[in-house]
């Protein structure tokens, strides 16, 4: 069962942590980590591009000249797609880009992350983080002090909102609450900075 340092926000080590070794020991599965990056990327793709096919641009309707007797190319508008102003014959549409990886695929991916972290000694656990009010320079010496790294996510059990304003302005550091984990962002910053609650959490849905 893996063992990790548990800290204070001063930095000083108060005891350990063992984790779930199914959550957080596991073998990481790089195909499926990639499988779900890409999903979760395709499903941010907003996928309104859109062209006028000739049925939608403006103008045509007559033909422009007779069919046969004047030694010119027959034509039947003056929109088709080979025309200047015409419309376009394969152009974009608006689509859903979104799709959806099984439910155990999901779960190994979540969990691949998570053990990736332990296994590269990227992951600190805090016994709690709050403030009693925002405050930005409280938030940079408590990163200083766990010695956190340049990007660094944050991960809190509840969401403290004292903890999210007090870190969303530092630079390579994002708060996000242990319910929207994903592994986009665990892969993305090279430090997970997590609580000893957020750590329970996750391992009572991933367990």
């Amino acid at each position: 069962m893996p063992k990790v340092a548990l800290y204070d926000m001063s930095g000083a080590q108060i005891g350990e942590l063992e984790l779930n070794e199914s959550v957080f020991g596991i073998e990481p599965n790089q195909a499926v980590m990639y499988d779900f990056v890409k999903m979760q990327l395709a499903n941010k793709r907003v996928g309104t591009s859109s062209t006028k096919t000739r049925a939608e641009v403006s103008g045509g309707g007559k033909k422009p000249w007779r069919q046969k007797g004047t030694g010119r190319a027959r034509v039947g508008s003056s929109r088709n797609p080979v025309w200047t102003g015409g419309g376009i014959a394969f152009g974009p549409k608006p689509r859903d880009y979104s799709y959806r990886l099984p439910r155990k695929a999901r779960r190994l991916a979540m969990k691949s992350a998570l053990s990736s972290k332990v296994l590269e000694n990227n992951i600190i656990v805090v016994d709690q983080l709050s403030f009693d009010e925002p405050r930005t320079k409280q938030m940079v010496a408590t990163l200083q002090a766990l010695n956190s790294g340049k990007k660094t996510l944050v991960v809190t059990a509840n969401g403290d909102p004292n903890v999210s304003k007090s870190a969303r302005n530092i630079p390579g550091v994002k708060p996000l609450r242990v319910d929207f984990i994903n592994v986009y962002d665990l892969l993305k910053y090279d430090t997970l900075l997590i609580t000893r609650d957020a750590v329970a959490r996750v391992e009572e849905v991933y367990a």
